[in-house]
């Protein structure tokens, strides 16, 4: 008969640790805020979702984060910077969480405030303790770093990520045995022996639950440093002299030259680690561990979760691109449309309503073809998916192992002719699309316009069509038509990319938002609190 891997054994009490941590704690208090300043405040949130749109388990994160900045604006941190004497500003943070409907009123333990204010402490005291030395070096992006790593940690502290990391973990405690690399990457030096865990946990947190950087900055901090979440003074004094070498170590693991073959690996099979996690997120674990010991049970229970995660999947697929199209509309198009609507009072005098029209349209319909042409994974694509969960879940004597390879070394001729070919087939395609909006007489400032456009829609299509492929193992099959297309369109996603990054940073509704409406917007909902409060108060004494 088979049997279960003592891996497989130790995630199904994790889950079991983890189903226990929902049940409510009977005399704890918990946080409630007012209803109506809810309603208020998560109609607000609704908004921004639609103006910084990120992906749905990042908008919390973002949401902690624009709120931490804007309470840190009001503290000087410097070597004299006094630590709050009190938890007033976790309590206001969580509070304004929980009215955006971040996280459910009446959910969160009372203690929390004084826990989260702990780890806010821990972040001033690093900050105002950095060396002289390299005060001068800690410019705004360094600030934001730490501000995204204190959020993490803020976000674990109320509601600990324990299924997330269990999976994470039992997946890297797998893989650690069945990613090989080459002798010949370790020889040129390109990859030390033991950064080469470091970057199959990173690869796995981006490939299961594509975590993005500031997430996966965390959780390899907390690997390198076991101590973190609970560090003392000393050590918290300690690590304010070398934060800025983990500063920079992390970033050079995130952006190691092999890390994208890691990921490759990891991402292609990730699809049995998820489904086996969702198996074990039923409600009656007791029953579901019995019955996963045995294959055929097993096998009925991934058909199950497999066609629940493929209808989940087509709704968070279609809820992303009306969002990314929507946000994209918002902060980027209604930003170059103004422009255009400049340009054609400056240089003609009047507007042409029939091109401002086009420029709304063609990306959203770009979107739409690009969304509706997803094509799902084939029937065989199950069945793979099946043997290879049998192979992590059951005991093996033979594993199947994935080696890095580095890569093959062009010389100056091949890459001249590579290079050849990539920018004929950026003239070819940006020339079509020059040549399609001059054929219907469109000025030569409103193509440029629709050439960015185009660039961003198909950039976040691309990432949206990617995502499709979460439950895909089988390999993705490309014929000629899918080659043409690369060659055509990786110039234009390639300049969709580097605008997104850009607009990331100089995003002006964004920072509209955050300097005009987001902090009058906390002091009104809180307002209307207080006022619902004192009525309240008014009420019970008559």
């Amino acid at each position: 008969m088979a049997e279960l891997s003592q891996a497989t054994k130790n995630l199904i009490n994790k889950y079991k640790f983890w189903q226990s941590s929902l049940k409510p704690k009977e005399g704890i208090s918990t946080i409630h805020v007012d209803e109506v300043a809810s309603k208020v405040a998560a109609l607000y949130e609704q908004v921004r979702t639609v103006v910084d749109w990120q992906e749905e388990h990042l908008m919390r994160r973002s949401a902690i984060i624009r709120k931490l900045k804007r309470r840190f604006l009001g503290i000087e941190i410097n070597e004299g910077t006094k630590l709050p004497e009190d938890n007033a500003i976790a309590e206001s943070l969580i509070m304004e969480l929980i009215r955006g409907g971040h996280f459910p009123n009446d959910f969160i333990a009372e203690i929390k405030i004084a826990q989260v204010q702990k780890v806010i402490n821990k972040y001033i005291t690093i900050l105002k303790n950095i060396p002289e030395s390299h005060k001068d070096k800690t410019g705004l992006q360094f600030y934001n770093w730490l501000l995204e790593i204190s959020a993490c940690e803020i976000e674990e502290v109320i509601e600990p990520d324990i299924k997330e990391n269990a999976l994470i973990n039992y997946m890297f405690e797998l893989m650690k045995d069945r990613i090989r690399v080459s002798d010949k990457i370790f020889q040129s030096g390109i990859l030390a022996p033991e950064d080469k865990n470091v970057l199959i946990y990173v690869a796995i947190q981006q490939a299961l639950f594509k975590f993005d950087k500031p997430m996966v900055s965390f959780n390899l901090i907390k690997y390198k440093y076991p101590q973190w979440l609970d560090a003392s003074p000393e050590l918290i004094l300690k690590i304010s002299q070398n934060i800025y070498k983990i500063y920079k170590k992390i970033e050079s693991d995130l952006s190691h030259p092999l890390s994208k073959k890691f990921y490759i690996i990891c991402e292609k099979f990730d699809t049995p680690y998820l489904l086996l996690g969702d198996v074990l997120a039923s409600e009656n674990i007791e029953q579901i561990e019995n019955e996963i010991s045995t294959p055929e049970k097993l096998e009925d229970l991934i058909k199950s979760a497999y066609k629940k995660r493929s209808k989940t999947l087509k709704a968070r697929l279609s809820r992303a691109a009306i969002y990314s199209t929507v946000s994209i509309f918002l902060t980027k198009i209604l930003t170059l449309l103004l422009l255009e609507v400049l340009l054609a009072k400056f240089l003609t005098g009047h507007l042409n309503y029939y091109m401002l029209s086009a420029d709304v349209l063609i990306p959203t319909l770009l979107m739409f073809v690009l969304v509706s042409t997803i094509r799902p994974p084939t029937s065989k694509n199950l069945s793979i998916v099946i043997m290879e969960i049998m192979k992590i879940a059951f005991q093996k004597e033979k594993i199947d192992t994935y080696e890095i390879r580095p890569n093959k070394k062009r010389g100056l001729f091949a890459k001249s002719i590579v290079s050849m070919f990539y920018l004929f087939g950026a003239f070819v395609s940006y020339g079509l699309i020059f040549w399609g909006f001059k054929s219907f007489n469109f000025p030569v400032t409103s193509i440029i316009i629709n050439i960015i456009f185009i660039a961003l829609i198909l950039f976040a299509g691309t990432a949206i069509r990617k995502r499709a492929r979460e439950l895909a193992v089988e390999d993705e099959k490309e014929g000629f038509f899918s080659f043409v297309g690369d060659v055509l369109l990786l110039p234009i996603m390639g300049l969709g990319r580097w605008l997104s990054m850009k607009w990331k940073k100089y995003n002006a509704f964004t920072a509209f938002f955050n300097a005009m409406i987001d902090m009058p917007f906390s002091v009104f909902v809180e307002f209307i609190e207080r006022w619902r409060y004192f009525i309240k108060e008014k009420k019970e004494e008559i």
